[in-house]
């Protein structure tokens, strides 16, 4: 299978590219290599990958490489994804997630058997807390924040093209994913990180707010579980069924570098516009044969052991913004 992987650079999409490069596929990776996307993110599978530089919303140059390459599947993880990021500055979210949809879009509307997998956000749903029901793949989109809307924007306009022009599409809608590459602006690795640098870890608000987690590992194997088996014009939830508050995802990453909890933990003030519950219904995803194999505990501890062997991948990705300051906005 020949695989356009945009955004292949950047966490979850380097994962994703080396797990792919391991079942066969011809793969090429189109990124911008912003702050989040980087070479280093594939350093062990650069030879057996074609890389093009470009951003999804150059329509020419993503134009050409896809001809050139006339992939069987395009998926797309590029995106904008930092929330705090978003709340300072939303246009870059705006760009990408929107307009660089509707770039891919575009490109296809030429080739229409050609699929799109587009990776989204189970944010898109919006704050869950009081709900009566989980939200499955019809529930109602009511984001919070710039980065959300931006991504519900996309995932609408893909829905819109596949009615209007036929064009194929499969959207993914992960939940709170963590694990290895994930940049360390992102919960996990950031207090990993300060906690090395002998910095206490911050919870923003009371740390009540409630997440479902996935290791990205499980997330790769959900994503090419609807490649391969999934519904054209199909939404698929994807969750780690394993609920935790932000407060017990850095006790836990605390107790496992063996910190003070009492000492090495702070509370800062409460995110802009932050959702306290996001929790999905994912019966579709599992339908096909994929249900997630790593353990909260498990993933949270090789997690840690990987930041601590690889300080050479993160030691010149430290924003004093965003993650060694204890409020980035």
């Amino acid at each position: 299978m020949k695989v356009l992987i945009a955004g292949g650079a950047g966490f979850i999409g380097s994962n994703f590219a080396r797990y792919v490069v391991e079942k066969g596929w011809s793969v090429l990776i189109y990124d911008k290599l912003t702050y989040a996307g980087r070479l280093d993110n594939l350093h062990d599978i650069l030879g057996q990958i074609e890389f093009v530089k470009g951003d999804i919303a150059d329509a020419v140059l993503l134009s050409e490489t896809f001809n050139v390459f006339k992939p069987d599947v395009i998926v797309n993880f590029a995106a904008e994804t930092h929330v705090d990021r978003s709340i300072n500055d939303p246009a870059p979210f705006i760009k990408t997630n929107i307009l660089g949809i509707y770039t891919i879009l575009e490109v296809l509307k030429k080739s229409k058997n050609t699929l799109l997998i587009h990776v989204s956000t189970d944010e898109v749903y919006g704050d869950m807390w009081g709900s009566k029901s989980l939200a499955d793949e019809e529930h109602a989109m009511n984001p919070s924040s710039p980065y959300s809307a931006s991504k519900a924007s996309g995932d609408l306009l893909i829905k819109a093209y596949g009615k209007t022009y036929g064009i194929r599409y499969r959207i993914v809608r992960p939940c709170n994913n963590y694990g290895p590459y994930q940049h360390p602006e992102k919960l996990v690795p950031r207090t990993i990180i300060r906690l090395l640098h002998n910095k206490p870890a911050v919870i923003y608000g009371d740390g009540t707010q409630m997440r479902d987690w996935l290791y990205v590992e499980d997330t790769v194997r959900a994503i090419v579980r609807v490649v391969e088996y999934g519904e054209d014009m199909q939404i698929y939830n994807v969750c780690g069924d394993m609920l935790a508050s932000v407060k017990e995802i850095v006790e836990k990453i605390s107790a496992l570098m063996g910190k003070d909890i009492n000492r090495d933990i702070v509370f800062s003030k409460k995110r802009p516009g932050e959702d306290m519950l996001y929790a999905m219904k994912c019966e579709k995803i599992k339908r096909l044969g994929w249900s997630p194999s790593t353990s909260l505990n498990s993933g949270l501890e090789k997690t840690v052991k990987w930041y601590l062997n690889n300080e050479w991948w993160w030691r010149s990705l430290i924003d004093e913004k965003y993650v060694l300051a204890d409020t980035p906005w």
